[in-house]
């Protein structure tokens, strides 16, 4: 049975369960699950290689203790063992025990077990047992169904908001071009896509010495604020073969007084799509400078973005059109940001990129600490010819932005030219228009709608006839009622 098609099963069996009540908590109990799977199978590899290796995991609770067995413990018993034992002393490990026992931990902190059957919860496990995540290629195809398994959330009301496409990542992760070695950090990393394109990229890329693979996993550093996407990130990197995913906190980052962040917690690079259109609890904007002070999640992202670059560190971040022709404190925050930035580059994204989470138009804005913004270059994607929209059935594809990669002029981003899609501004005609970065492509066609005086007329003899159908409507029911 190939992976996807096992996988597909699993999803089958929970939906027969009367515990589990949507995507969400589907693919939240498909996670715990996953993680107990992966990291056994991992354990069992490091104490392969080191005599001096020791699961944090209890013998007891090791997923080859009570699940590897298809004739093991079922029905009632299973459920006794998962929701009296298992949780209870996995949510209760002492972190001094190590970095891999602090991740088990927080995986299930806020986990729970959905499933009320303990025969379907059996026939789900011993389906899991079937996937070796030992086998390079087998893990590499259940990254690749994982990857359909985080898209999925997009269909799982608000928890679509953890899943950035992966054409949108794998785009910014290419741009921005980490290297082993350098901090990246992801201070609201939803479900880990950014962290697993940087490492994919490094690994494709960079990575061809075992020091060079430990370089790169001792610089991933992240945070998730919400329980959910921090299991699913959790599970995603050990899935990539990240051996100590600890560097992942389960935290809110805007919760820490800006001015508290030191110049020794200053990072090379930072990947991120902040969330947009929400609003931070009460108090949180306290920890920010006055004049940046707002409720808008994105901005106080923003905000602390600037401050957490070194000087030469880069950024490529994700942001909604209200970001750039906002007024106030966006104003504020973008003069901050070209004054102790470079501002060369923003992608300007159809609104259709997010469907259907979100429907507003959305931007990639890429900067550089240390020297004030000069020229800010613009590219407007576009939806490929012959679609309308993208969709869920029609996502973003990475090939979709070869053509603004391609313009990209390298590293140094040199020999860059002005047409079609691309177009530039000077830092003092963005200062002139008051930080107003809404800038529309100068050299789009104009729609031609037709002459204004011919639509009103069209207009008019429409509404005529709207009214004389439904006069006439009128008067049939009159006279049908007084027969």
């Amino acid at each position: 049975m190939s992976v996807s098609t096992l996988v597909k099963s699993i999803q089958n069996i929970m939906r027969q369960d009367a515990g589990v009540d949507g995507d969400a908590q589907r693919i939240s109990q498909l996670c715990w699950m996953f993680f107990l799977k992966i990291i056994d199978d991992q354990d069992q590899e490091l104490e392969l290689f080191d005599d001096g290796y020791r699961s944090p995991v209890p013998a007891d609770l090791r997923w080859r203790s009570w699940a590897a067995d298809p004739e093991g413990i079922t029905g009632e018993e299973l459920l006794a063992f998962v929701n009296g034992d298992l949780f209870p002393r996995l949510k209760d490990l002492s972190p001094r025990t190590g970095p891999r026992a602090s991740v088990v931990r927080e995986v299930f902190e806020d986990a729970y077990n959905y499933m009320k059957s303990g025969q379907l919860m059996r026939q789900v496990v011993n389906r899991i047992d079937g996937i070796d995540f030992n086998n390079l290629a087998a893990r590499q195809h259940f990254g690749d169904i994982y990857e359909q398994i985080l898209n999925d959330l997009q269909s799982a009301g608000n928890a679509g908001e953890y899943y950035t496409p992966r054409a949108v990542t794998t785009f910014m992760a290419r741009m921005i071009d980490p290297k082993p070695g350098e901090i990246l950090f992801d201070p609201a990393c939803g479900t880990g896509g950014f962290l697993t394109c940087a490492v994919r990229h490094m690994r494709e890329r960079y990575v061809k010495r075992p020091e060079d693979e430990t370089g790169m996993q001792a610089s991933l550093r992240a945070v998730e604020k919400k329980p959910l996407p921090h299991m699913l990130a959790t599970t995603n990197m050990l899935l990539h073969g990240i051996e100590d995913p600890s560097f992942l906190r389960h935290d809110n980052t805007l919760a820490r007084p800006y001015v508290s962040w030191g110049k020794d917690e200053r990072v090379d690079i930072v990947l991120t799509n902040p969330p947009f259109g929400g609003k931070e609890e009460d108090g949180i904007e306290s920890n920010f400078p006055r004049h940046f002070r707002t409720r808008e999640t994105a901005d106080l992202f923003l905000a602390l973005i600037v401050r957490l670059l070194k000087p030469g560190g880069r950024a490529a971040v994700v942001l909604p059109d209200g970001s750039l022709f906002g007024e106030g404190v966006k104003t504020r925050l973008k003069e901050h940001l070209m004054k102790e930035c470079n501002l060369h580059t923003v992608v300007r994204l159809p609104s259709s990129v997010f469907r259907p989470y979100a429907s507003i138009g959305t931007n990639l804005l890429f900067f550089e600490k240390g020297e004030p913004t000069g020229d800010v270059w613009f590219w407007e994607h576009l939806v490929p010819e012959g679609q309308k929209a993208y969709s869920m059935t029609r996502p973003i594809r990475v090939e979709h932005l070869d053509d603004c990669a391609a313009w990209w002029g390298g590293a140094e981003r040199a020999g860059r030219e002005e047409g079609g899609r691309a177009w530039k501004m000077s830092a003092e005609e963005i200062r002139a228009r008051g930080y107003n970065l809404d800038i529309r492509n100068p050299r789009a066609e104009e729609e031609d709608l037709g002459d204004p005086e011919a639509l009103l007329e069209e207009l008019t003899s429409a509404e005529a006839e709207v009214a004389a159908a439904r006069d006439e409507l009128k008067r049939v029911l009159t006279e049908a009622l007084l027969r």
